[in-house]
């Protein structure tokens, strides 16, 4: 495995565009950092976005695995283009006269995503435990360490989107077309819901329960948003005589669906490689 990633990384290394949107992509997970200066008035009263509890344990590991995972498009572009390049380049060919086989091919390809998967976890977590630790009200070892599920739910997620770009890669071997199907597959997510929601299922639970198994909303449905979980919504919507009941948790059940469609995606890219006259 070790060489298998030796390898893809030693392609990554010469690559100036995806060195750059890699940096560009850890660089735009620190500057949540800068949302702690963001200060406005309301109602007269200056506020800062840092007093409303967003960067407080454990609601910063949510917060923070929502707002990285917004950005994901920037390392996805890196993975289509990856597996672009090697139709362009022709080094996928060159790979397999050399002694690589398809299996080992995409498991390269796989360690890879997994890798940035991986490596963007971790440093979402030191960002997260350096925020939380300045600005946080609760800095009690049991309060900092409860919610890292959202880690593991963030994690899954970019696992699973990077392996559907990997497969889009292998599909239509052009990035610009791979990332366009990735948006077209999107709005029929989109429209495909919509009209299970507004036209078949009307007043029942049925077409999210059926949405639930759609790609990318599985993946969405990890880190769900973080916002109307702060006092300052709860409380104005509690003036308002309204009430918030959602359901934040990450389920097992979410994370195995997720796990499947991972599992499907790298086996529909080897299948598809296998049976190409490459």
């Amino acid at each position: 495995m070790l060489r298998l990633l030796t390898i893809e990384f030693h392609k990554l290394r010469y690559s100036k565009s995806a060195k750059i949107l890699v940096t560009t992509y850890f660089v735009l997970i620190t500057f949540i950092a800068l949302i702690a200066s963001i200060e406005f008035k309301f109602g007269g009263v200056e506020l800062r976005v840092a007093d409303q509890g967003i960067f407080n344990f454990p609601y910063i590991w949510h917060f923070n695995s929502y707002i990285a995972a917004t950005l994901k498009l920037f390392l996805a572009i890196v993975i289509v283009s990856m597996m672009s390049n090697e139709y362009t380049n022709r080094t996928l060919k060159q790979n397999l006269i050399d002694g690589l086989s398809k299996k080992e091919f995409i498991l390269s390809k796989f360690l890879t995503v997994t890798s940035f998967a991986l490596l963007s976890t971790v440093f979402l977590f030191i960002v997260s435990m350096i925020l939380g630790l300045s600005f946080s009200d609760y800095t009690e070892v049991s309060i900092i360490f409860s919610d890292l599920e959202y880690l593991l739910g963030y994690f899954i997620k970019l696992t699973g989107f990077f392996a559907f770009c990997m497969f889009l890669g292998v599909l239509v071997k052009r990035s610009a077309f791979a990332l366009g199907f990735l948006f077209i597959w999107w709005i029929l997510e989109s429209i495909a819901f919509g009209v299970m929601k507004y036209r078949l299922f009307r007043d029942s639970d049925t077409a999210e329960n059926i949405a639930q198994f759609f790609p990318l909303e599985s993946m969405s449905l990890l880190v769900k948003e973080p916002f109307t979980r702060l006092n300052v919504v709860q409380s104005a919507a509690t003036q308002l005589g309204s009430e918030m009941t959602k359901d934040y948790a990450i389920h097992w059940y979410q994370l195995l669906v997720v796990g499947v469609w991972i599992a499907i995606f790298v086996y529909l890219s080897y299948a598809l490689l296998k049976k190409r006259d490459l």
